[in-house]
C-alpha cells in the first residue's frame, strides 16, 4: 500500500532523475524547437491543451513516441495536468534513450494560471465528462468522437431492433439520427422495444424515442420522420445519411431499402429476429466484395415460412442482442475501426447460446448487385414482393 510519506519519497526521487522547468521556461523552450507533449488522457485534454503541444496519454506514450520522434537528442517537454504523471512520463523517455527530457512543473493548471497561451480543446466540458470512458479507446480518442458528432444515421423503425440500436448509438453521441416508423406504441411492445414505456402508449414510436432518445443525451439531433416506407418516399427519407440500420419487420421494407442504399451508395446494417435466433450482417455497396441484401435472400420467402413477430412471438431480450450487434456494426463504420460483418452472415441461438458465422460472397448473378441487374423502379419492386408473397 502506497502511503502519503512513500509518495513524497518516490517524487522526491525522481525529481532528482527528471529536470523540472516551470511553464514559462517551457513556452521559450518550445519557441527554440522543443517538443512540447501533453501525456493526459484524450477525455482531459478535450477542453484544451497548450498551444502547439502533442496529445499523447501516458499510456501509450512509450508505444507512439517513437513514431512522433525518432531523434533521441531533440529537447522533449512533458506536461500533465499537475506535474506529476509528466514526471514518471520523463523518466520511463530517459530509460529509453532520450537525452534533453524535462517535466513542466505545476503542469497545465499552472500553465492556464500564469496566462500562457491555450488552444480550445474540440469538446466542450459536457462532451468531455459525457464520453470520458469512449476517449480513452485510442482507436475514438477526439478525433473519432468528432465522427460521431458529424455523423448522420437512419434507423428504420423504432421497434424490437431500432429501440436498443438508437439508445446506445444516442449514447455514442451520433450528430443525427433519423428515426423512419409510422407506428404507435403498444403495451405488446414493451416487453422488447425498450426505448418506449407504459405511460406513452398510444403515441407514434418516433415521437416517444426522440423523448427517450433526447433524455439520455440531449446533445444530439433527433429527426422522426412518422411514415411508412414506401416507393415513392424510401430515396428521400435515406439521402443524406452516412448509413442505414435496417430494423424494418417486413420484406417488402427490406427489399425497398436494399434497392435504395445499392443507388445512393450507403451501408446497410441488416438485422433480423424469429422467436429465438436472430442473424445481422453489413452490407456495404461501396465496395466491390461486399454481397447486397438479395445475395442473401435473391426472391422473397413464403409468408408461412417467414412470419413476424405478432404471429410467431420472440424472446424480448433477442431483438436487444441484434439491435446492439447492428449498432455496434455502424460505430465501426464511422470510425473506421475493425473489421465490419461485410460478406459475413452472423447467427445467433439464444437457446444453446451460440454464435454461427457464415461466409456470404457476393453473387454474381444476383438480380440486385450483379453486373446484369437492372433497376426498373421501387413500384416494380413492391409489385414483385406482393406477387412474391
Amino acid at each position: 500500500m502506497t502511503t502519503p510519506l512513500n509518495r513524497e519519497s518516490w517524487l522526491a526521487t525522481l525529481r532528482q532523475q527528471v529536470e523540472e522547468i516551470p511553464p514559462v521556461e517551457a513556452l521559450a523552450r518550445q519557441a527554440r524547437g522543443a517538443l512540447l507533449i501533453d501525456v493526459r488522457e484524450d477525455d482531459e485534454r478535450a477542453t484544451g491543451l497548450a498551444t502547439g503541444a502533442l496529445g499523447i496519454s501516458r499510456g501509450f506514450l512509450e508505444l507512439r513516441i517513437e513514431q512522433q520522434e525518432p531523434s533521441r537528442d531533440r529537447q522533449v517537454l512533458l506536461m500533465c495536468g499537475s506535474g506529476q504523471r509528466s514526471l514518471l512520463a520523463a523518466e520511463a523517455l530517459q530509460r529509453m534513450g532520450y537525452t534533453q527530457v524535462a517535466s513542466v512543473a505545476g503542469g497545465f493548471g499552472r500553465w492556464k494560471t500564469e496566462g500562457l497561451p491555450v488552444s480550445a480543446g474540440t469538446l466542450d466540458t459536457d462532451a468531455a465528462e459525457r464520453y470520458a470512458r469512449q476517449l480513452r479507446l485510442p482507436q475514438v480518442g477526439q478525433a473519432g468522437q468528432a465522427k460521431l458528432g458529424q455523423a448522420k444515421v437512419a434507423l428504420l423503425g423504432a421497434g424490437g431492433l431500432g429501440a436498443p440500436a438508437a439508445l446506445y448509438l444516442a449514447a455514442a453521441g451520433i450528430g443525427q439520427l433519423t428515426l423512419i416508423d409510422d407506428d404507435r406504441v403498444e403495451r405488446s411492445n414493451l416487453h422488447r422495444q425498450v426505448v418506449h414505456a407504459d405511460a406513452r402508449v398510444g403515441m407514434l414510436k418516433t415521437e416517444s424515442a426522440r423523448m427517450a432518445l433526447n433524455a439520455l443525451n440531449p446533445r444530439i439531433n433527433v429527426v422522426p420522420y412518422s411514415e411508412r416506407l414506401q416507393a415513392h418516399n424510401v430515396e428521400r427519407l435515406l439521402q443524406g445519411h452516412d448509413l442505414v440500420v435496417d430494423g424494418s419487420d417486413n420484406f417488402p421494407a427490406r427489399y425497398l431499402i436494399a434497392a435504395a442504399v445499392q443507388r445512393l451508395r450507403l451501408p446497410m446494417i441488416y438485422g433480423a429476429v424469429e422467436r429465438f435466433t436472430g442473424q445481422v450482417s453489413v452490407f456495404d455497396p461501396r465496395r466491390v466484395d461486399s454481397p447486397c441484401y438479395r445475395c442473401l435472400f435473391p426472391e422473397p420467402p413464403a409468408a408461412a415460412d417467414a412470419p413476424n413477430c405478432s404471429e410467431a412471438g420472440v424472446l424480448g431480450v433477442l431483438p436487444g442482442i441484434v439491435g446492439l450487434l447492428q449498432a455496434t456494426e455502424a460505430l465501426k463504420l464511422i470510425l473506421g475501426i475493425g473489421e465490419p460483418l461485410v460478406g459475413r452472415l452472423l447467427s445467433f441461438d439464444t437457446l444453446g447460446m451460440r454464435f454461427r458465422e457464415t461466409r456470404l460472397p457476393r453473387d454474381p448473378q444476383c438480380p440486385g448487385c450483379g453486373p446484369q441487374a437492372q433497376f426498373t423502379g421501387y413500384e416494380d419492386i413492391v409489385q414483385w414482393c406482393a406477387a412474391a408473397g
